[in-house]
This record gives C-alpha cells, structure tokens and sequence, in this order.
C-alpha cells in the first residue's frame, strides 16, 4: 500500500495507522505533503514503516525523476489520511502541483480517501460536490466521522480512527458477492428482567454476529444489525438497533425483517423470561427469591423462516454435545436452509472458534480461525448457495423464451 499524508492535525492518527497495517502484514509506502510534515515527521513514519518517506516531486532517488509515477506502480491501493478540504478539491478537478496529487492522478490501483477538516468545511457545498465527484469516480470515501474537533467544536469531519480505516481497506480486497442485496443480522445475549437490578442472560459477547455483519458488508450488502447488549462499537458502515430483552429483539426484527434479502440469527436469545418482573428489587431471604415463574420468550428465527417470503434464514447453535446431531435437528425444526454450529463454551466469547456449516445436502467444515476469517468464508458460503438458488430461475426464462 501507498499511505498519503495530508496537513492536518489528524496527522498524529497515521502514526498509528501505519502500526496496524504493519501488523496486518501490508507493505507500507508513506508519502507526505509538505504541509504534513508541519504535524508529524517523516522520522516517525519511517521508523514505523521500515522504509524511507518519500515528500519532495523532484526525489533525485528515482532515477529517471519520474517519482510521481513509479511510487505507486507495485502498490495495491492507495490510501491518503487524512485527507484535507483542499486535497479532496485537487483531486475532484484532476489538479497535480506535488508529489501526493501525482501520484493520485497518476494511479492504476485504487483509492481510499479519509476526510478530515472542521465540520464548517466538511459542510459546505464547494466541498460536498467534490465528495459526490469523487465517489462519482469509484473513489471510496472512509468516513468521516462525527465527533469532537481540534477546534474545539463538535460535527462531522473528524477523521476515522485507525482502526476503522484498516477495517475499510480490508473491505476493499473482499469479494463484493453481496451487493444490492439487504442483509439483517440478530447479535449479542439478550437480558430478561427479574427486578430492577438483576436480569438472567447469558456468555454471549456478540463477537461472532458484529464478525458477520462486517462480513456482509464487505461483501457489498446493506446491512442492519440488530445487537443485544454488548460492549463493542457496531462495525463501519451497519446500522445498528440497540435491543435489551427477547421481545425487543423480536419486535427489532419484525420491522426489519419485510426488506431483507438475507436474515443471519446469530443472537443467542433467551429461550425464557421471567413471567412477573419484581417491580422492586427482591431482598436476599424473601420467598420470590427462590422461585422463579418462567414462561417462554417467542422464537424469532422460526418466525421469520415461516414467512410467505422469507429471506434466505441462517441459525446458529451453540452446542456442549451432539453437535452434528443437535444442529440438524435443529435446522430442520425450524425449516431453514442453513445452519452454523459451533461449539462452547469457546462459541460464547473466544477469539477464535471453529463452525461447521449444515445445508440439505451436507456438513461443510469451516476450520478454525478468527470470527472475522469464519464470517467471511460464511458470507462466501451463503453467496454461493443464493447462486445456486438463481440458476435454476433463470434457466427456466430463458426456456420460456425460446419456446415462444
């Protein structure tokens, strides 16, 4: 990759930017405008690059001086942050006057742009129709965000923290095998009130459902999550419903449910909610302290699977024994085409895991690896059986066509 820094304050948030994409195993090649270099120093960024910064249009270490065109030859992508009011304006007009603007205009990979300047900037017209020509030109646009400023003022136009730019430009070598397609993921535990103060719940962290909703949008979808109580940031670009109980959640996917293409019940609900809150927190020793009146919470998959026009329904069981078996039963009781099955506990809060996918047809072992690695073989997965899905309806037009 080709790092481009512009000369903003958000400058101090490449440093480290270029740390992660170390960490991921990118090749990183910093470029700088001079301006940059009034906010970080190359020093810094070739110290964590492993490589020498390159600033000045005229670098007499190209041979040939042509600089502008051979820094970015064996790159993958581009991509400048932060990018500033006047370099997203250089670059909408096709203007080249240093280094980072010809190497801009001179590309053949793609490119990644993070706005960063006052929400004043971001706001006005002049810089909202070089946003549009931008995307207008396939550029992709990470953020920004909204949030406080240097300034000391609040709005958009503050820049993507590193993190989520790594988390686009992982996005932008995924295959887009989803897009235009709408895609409705169910996360987290679910919390079903006692009292005032205490719930029953369970060890689900929503790791695996927020790996999939990013997974899905990676692959170009639109996706709404719908989350549980959980203590992570929704991924870039997901909508996000905050949902305590069963019946919130179930209510959350009601809506939802109508618009979508593809529903990934990953949500480890609670199969039963006290039936009479205390509405008062019960003190140790009472008689209701003992004795908990249950009844059972709705079975939201099963109700979306049942639908005149279901979407394509994924579960998730979480199992201690049987899996094979307990998946497959599972799946063909609530009348779904897929269903992913993992075991705990490391299914409810680990790092990593290993699933195991059952359609109609077979088991599909997915190995071991990362939420975010399985979530996109899933993804992979489930595009390839909508596929399949397809063909046979096309085949049968065309049929209908030549018969005519």
């Amino acid at each position: 990759m080709l790092l481009g820094i512009t000369g903003g304050v958000a400058a101090y948030k490449s440093a480290e930017l270029v740390r992660l994409m170390i960490g991921a195993g990118i090749d990183v090649r910093v470029v700088m405008t001079e301006a940059a270099t009034r906010f970080i120093t190359p020093m810094t960024l070739q110290a964590l690059s492993g490589q020498p910064v390159w600033t000045d249009l005229w670098d007499a270490r190209v041979a040939d001086h042509m600089a502008h065109i051979a820094l970015s030859r064996d790159r993958d992508l581009i991509v400048v942050a932060p990018a500033t009011a006047h370099f997203i304006a250089k670059t909408a007009l096709g203007l080249a006057d240093d280094l980072l603007s010809n190497l801009v205009l001179a590309r053949e990979c793609p490119l990644v742009v993070a706005p960063a300047m006052n929400h004043q900037m971001w706001a006005q017209a002049a810089t909202q129709r070089n946003v549009q020509t931008l995307r207008s030109d396939g550029i992709t646009l990470a953020g920004p965000a909204v949030g406080d400023q240097a300034c000391g003022e609040t709005g958009p136009g503050r820049m993507l923290e590193p993190d989520e730019i790594l988390q686009e430009i992982e996005a932008c070598f995924q295959p887009k095998l989803l897009a235009g397609r709408r895609v409705l993921v169910s996360a987290g535990p679910t919390e079903e009130p006692i009292d005032p103060v205490r719930v029953l719940t369970n060890l689900s962290s929503g790791r695996m459902g927020y790996a999939v909703a990013r997974a899905a949008r990676e692959a170009g979808a639109q996706v709404t999550l719908v989350s549980g109580p959980v203590q992570m940031p929704a991924p870039l670009g997901v909508a996000r419903v905050n949902v305590r109980s069963a019946r919130e959640m179930f209510a959350a996917v009601k809506t939802a449910a109508g618009a979508c293409d593809v529903f990934f019940s990953v949500a480890a609900v609670a199969d039963y909610r006290v039936k009479n809150p205390a509405a008062n927190k019960i003190k140790k020793g009472a008689a209701s302290a003992r004795r908990l009146d249950l009844e059972e919470n709705p079975d939201i998959l099963a109700w979306v699977a049942a639908r005149p026009r279901a979407p394509f329904c994924v579960g998730f069981a979480a199992e201690s024994e049987k899996l094979s078996a307990h998946a497959k039963a599972k799946r063909e009781k609530k009348g779904i085409p897929l269903i992913v099955a993992n075991r705990v506990p490391e299914a409810l809060g680990a790092d990593d895991s290993a699933i195991t996918l059952y359609d109609a047809r077979a088991a599909h072992s997915l190995g071991r690896g990362s939420k975010i690695a399985l979530a996109r073989k899933l993804v992979r997965h489930v595009a390839g059986m909508l596929a399949r899905r397809a063909r046979p309806a096309r085949a049968g037009a065309r049929r209908k066509t030549r018969s005519r």
